[in-house]
């Protein structure tokens, strides 16, 4: 070693991790998780016994309806939600205390109460005032279930994406709409050409759980005679008294939601490309 050089430090090895005790919490945990690979498993069987059964032949076509209803009326009620949304978030990030309350009262009611209940206020409680509905011709409207729940889906989750939609606005650093004056640009300018598509990115992730928990809240509509996936699940039940019927039903949620993440994720990761270091 020459004079003035530092000598180099071999690196310690890292100690070895501590042996674990088998304490009961542990002993627990290994035996519930056991448990739910059988109960897994046995379904996966179970499944695969009766996938060519009569009641999958009898009824998977009805199965196969009720899921295009299903993707129909929440993608009608997603869209118009979205629409009305951006109103409603503007309203509630305004000053003024004339546009934000009501804003605040609707949001408000309609994230603080069961959706249930909202689509049997429209549903049944519409029929309270069907003389006025008459006379303004929109009685033709609350008279169907299925505008019934289209638009009570609709305002439960244009509630939802307002507030989504107001708190990724409200994440976009100030610096942007100061950037944005300082080049001359209005302020309408601004939000619809900077603010609001950058709000957008950010609010990908909550825009796609709520689309994943409108799917499995849509399962109400049943009730109110629209006979989507959950609707025709309890028809065929009510025709064969055969517990699958709920199981079936169980599995084609969870396709259709882990296909809608999987899709989801995919459009995140083409629109946040350029955020990527590897991109």
């Amino acid at each position: 070693m020459s004079a003035g050089t530092t000598p180099r430090l071999k690196a310690a090895a890292p100690p070895p991790p501590l042996p674990r005790p088998w304490t009961g919490a542990r002993i627990a945990g290994h035996v519930l998780m056991a448990l739910w690979a059988l109960a897994g498993a046995y379904l996966v069987y179970y499944l695969a016994n009766n996938v060519m059964s009569d009641f999958v032949r009898d009824y998977w076509d009805d199965y196969v309806d009720g899921i295009i209803i299903t993707i129909q009326l929440v993608a009608l009620s997603m869209a118009l939600g979205a629409a009305l949304s951006l109103p409603i978030a503007l309203a509630r990030s305004s000053r003024n205390r004339l546009i934000s309350a009501p804003a605040y009262a609707y949001v408000y009611f309609f994230r603080g109460t069961p959706l249930l209940a909202q689509t049997f206020l429209i549903y049944y409680g519409a029929g309270s005032f069907r003389p006025f509905l008459s006379d303004v011709g929109l009685w033709w409207m609350f008279r169907d279930a299925w505008y019934c729940a289209v638009l009570a889906f609709t305002l439960n989750t244009s509630a939802y994406q307002a507030e989504i939609l107001r708190g990724a606005v409200q994440n976009i650093d100030r610096g942007q709409w100061e950037a944005a004056a300082a080049l001359g640009l209005k302020k309408g300018v601004t939000f619809w050409k900077v603010i609001l598509p950058q709000a957008l990115i950010v609010a990908l992730r909550p825009y796609g759980n709520e689309l994943i928990l409108m799917i499995k809240g849509s399962a109400i509509a049943s009730i109110i005679t629209i006979y989507d996936l959950m609707g025709e699940t309890r028809r065929a039940y009510s025709r064969s008294f055969d517990f699958q019927a709920y199981i079936w039903a169980a599995v084609l949620y969870l396709m259709v939601v882990e296909t809608l993440r999987r899709i989801w994720d995919r459009l995140e990761a083409r629109l946040t490309r350029h955020l990527s270091r590897n991109g």
